[in-house]
């Protein structure tokens, strides 16, 4: 992994059912839905070489305990029967000092991550983001695109002073976005 890679914890059905192109595919069956979402993923981290665990609910009908696999250079987790992934994705989250982005449109899941520091992205924004790369060609460490800008730190208020600028963790967590 690369000095600027991060790792993206991705709630996986919640992705699928915020996607109008993934979710369509779902309709025919989970498994079309699933394999979607990692090829889609699949085609990302190519270009951005990040780590990406997905993470999907098994706790209505899934295998007595929780199961990892690998697809794509993808960490796939599925919960175990009676355990949903958002307290997997919690439980992972809660236990590493990594730089972590949380891919999720739950509030809960959410707010629990960014009151451990780490950032989060709903599932709708990670999506635009990504298909706007899949697209655009990567001009990172190019000469003029250098990281960060002052204007973007800056909210756009009626106010004057300190107050406009953001906060460290905001600060933080737009740093972390703006390495997808």
């Amino acid at each position: 992994m690369s000095e600027s890679a991060m790792h993206i914890l991705i709630d996986g059905y919640n992705l699928i059912r915020q996607s109008a192109d993934l979710r369509r595919l779902e309709r025919h069956s989970l498994e079309a839905g699933r394999k979607a979402l990692i090829d889609w993923l699949a085609r990302y981290r190519l270009r951005k070489q990040h780590r990406i665990t997905v993470v999907f609910d098994g706790w209505a009908g899934g295998a007595p305990h929780e199961e990892r696999d690998y697809s794509s250079g993808i960490e796939l987790i599925y919960s175990g029967l009676g355990v949903k992934a958002d307290e997997i994705i919690k439980r992972i989250t809660a236990s590493t000092d990594e730089e972590i982005l949380v891919v999720s449109s739950d509030r809960e899941i959410t707010s629990f991550a960014a009151r451990r520091g780490k950032a989060t992205l709903s599932s709708p924004e990670f999506e635009t983001i990504v298909n706007r790369l899949s697209v655009t060609p990567d001009y990172s460490g190019m000469p003029g695109q250098e990281e960060g800008n002052e204007d973007e730190d800056r909210r756009p208020t009626g106010k004057k002073g300190p107050s406009r600028r953001l906060s460290r963790a905001q600060k933080r967590a737009q740093a972390k976005i703006r390495k997808l």
